[in-house]
Formats: structure tokens, C-alpha cells, sequence
């Protein structure tokens, strides 16, 4: 494997997967705005493309050979803010313009009618914590497989 990347290198790997989970992020609001059913809506999870986005990271990572194991788990970082701050950006955009949409609906908002606040404040401490948590072992995992079971051309070379 080579060095380690810096934060401009981790940013240019990962634009396409910043903008995958934008893309994901705006289908939902469009979908919810059309009137699309609810079930369909939910397939659109920004949530869901955020962990596909680590898996692909950490396989664009390894066939790149690119990092180590902590910027496998700089990638998640990364990846679950901009997911979370998407989610926290729709939120937000709810609370002050007063029109509704698929973050804020009763299902995904914390009980009680509570309002934006605590909902907001649940994806930036647990959102971020556990989306980060769980992420990077996930990471590090799939990495550690992929250099067991899928070693580059050149590591097999090495071996012989």
C-alpha cells in the first residue's frame, strides 16, 4: 500500500460519492414532493447510500491501493457528516420555511411533536456517533477482507 492521504486527496476520491448521496438526497425530496407513495419514497434512503458509499470507498481505496486503515475511516468521516448534514439542511429548511417534507414527516421525527431542534440535534450527536462507529468498522472490516481475499495485481506478484 502507499502513504497516507491527505484531506484534498480523500475530498477528490470521494466527490462522486458526495454527489451520489446528494443525488439520493434530492430524489427523496422530489419523490415526497410529487406525491410518490410512501414506500417507494423510503427506497430512496440517504441514509442506505451513505453506507454504500463507505463500502465503495473502501473498494476504490483498495483496487486504487490507496491509504491505510485510518483513511478508510477518514473516507467514513466524511461520508456520514455529508450525509447527516443533508439530512439536518432538509430539517432546517422545514423549520424556517414552514413547508413540509419527507425528513420532517411524524415517522422519522422524534415523539411528542418535540419540534425540529432535538430532531436536529439527534443526527448531529447519534446520527454522527453511531453513523461513524458502526461505518468504520464496517470499513476497516471490508478492507481487511478485500486484502485477504482480493490482493492487487501487484501484492500477488510479490507472494511468489
Amino acid at each position: 500500500m502507499t502513504g497516507s492521504l491527505g484531506l484534498r486527496d480523500h475530498v477528490r476520491l470521494l466527490v462522486p460519492l458526495f454527489a451520489l448521496i446528494a443525488a439520493v438526497w434530492a430524489l427523496r425530496l422530489v419523490l415526497d414532493a410529487a406525491g410518490t407513495p410512501n414506500g417507494i419514497v423510503r427506497l430512496s434512503s440517504v441514509t442506505v447510500a451513505g453506507a454504500v458509499s463507505v463500502l465503495l470507498a473502501v473498494v476504490l481505496m483498495h483496487f486504487r491501493r490507496l491509504g491505510r486503515y485510518s483513511n478508510v475511516i477518514v473516507a467514513t468521516i466524511l461520508l456520514v457528516f455529508w450525509t447527516q448534514l443533508l439530512i439536518v439542511l432538509a430539517i432546517a429548511f422545514a423549520a424556517v420555511t414552514g413547508v413540509q417534507n419527507v425528513f420532517v414527516a411524524a415517522e422519522y421525527s422524534p415523539p411528542h411533536g418535540s419540534g425540529p431542534l432535538p430532531h436536529i440535534v439527534g443526527h448531529l450527536t447519534f446520527g454522527l456517533g453511531f453513523g461513524i462507529l458502526v461505518g468504520s468498522a464496517m470499513a476497516c472490516l471490508t478492507l481487511w477482507t478485500l486484502r485477504r481475499l482480493v490482493p492487487v495485481e501487484s501484492e500477488r506478484q510479490s507472494s511468489y
